[in-house]
């Protein structure tokens, strides 16, 4: 049985503050028991918080290209010029919409930048630097600390091609590999399968957000009982190249 839990208590996390330390007070309080196998599903934001990768707006001083953007856009230039600096290309530009490719190889909106549960309204959350190094740490952090070997997801929320709505994906992976590869098995019928290839650490964090939801002070899910994939892969392995990439 596969169980999906929420851990409450998490406080509002400032930079510098222990991830992972919270995370083990928050269980122990909730009479959880970190376990090898778990995976910790978090929130890019609060690593994005304890990190240190929150920008004034008030501070930043807009360029020229970030002044026409924003004539279209009717954004503000400052907003763009942060989004700018985070972005490797712009994929698309369009009214309100801007597509980027992050520095961290995402393709999404805005390079990933917002102001959803940020404390201050003048404070945009950028994303981790390295989300995979990120999950990493603090995978080893909870192994030292707990002597359990769990997976660490962080989870970010996107918009996808052709559907409405956002789910949750994974943009940091430590622990597991995140493909679960059918090619090359059969189906039930004989068939040989030649695309699947399932982004399970995406599911696990579509899962994940079920529980924390998007509004509720839930910034962490602890999954307990997936058969995941085992293996040292990261979010990378998620990405389709620019040159594989028909949209983009």
């Amino acid at each position: 049985m596969i169980s999906v839990i929420g851990l409450m208590g998490i406080p509002e996390v400032n930079e510098g503050d222990d991830i992972v330390g919270l995370i083990s007070n928050a269980a122990k309080k909730q009479g959880i028991t970190i376990e090898s196998g778990d995976i910790i599903v978090v929130t890019h934001k609060i690593v994005s918080k304890s990190e240190g990768r929150i920008v004034n707006i008030n501070k930043v001083v807009p360029s020229a290209f970030s002044k026409q953007i924003s004539k279209s856009s009717k954004k503000d230039p400052r907003y763009i010029e942060i989004v700018l600096n985070e972005t490797n290309r712009i994929v698309k530009m369009i009214g309100r919409h801007l597509i980027t490719e992050t520095k961290q190889g995402l393709v999404c909106a805005n390079a990933g930048i917002d102001r959803s549960n940020v404390s201050k309204k003048e404070n945009v959350a950028l994303l981790p630097e390295d989300p995979d190094i990120s999950a990493l740490n603090m995978r080893e952090k909870i192994k030292g600390l707990t002597g359990s070997e769990v997976v660490v997801i962080i989870s970010d929320t996107f918009g996808r091609p052709w559907r409405k709505g956002q789910i949750n994906i994974a943009i940091g992976v430590s622990g597991m590999i995140p493909l679960k590869d059918y090619r090359g098995r059969k189906d039930i019928f004989g068939n040989t399968l030649s695309v699947s290839n399932i982004a399970i650490a995406d599911e696990i964090a579509s899962a994940a957000e079920l529980v924390m939801n998007k509004v509720d002070c839930l910034p962490v899910a602890i999954i307990k009982g997936y058969d995941y994939p085992e293996g040292e892969g990261d979010s990378k392995d998620l990405i389709r190249s620019s040159r594989r990439d028909l949209f983009a």
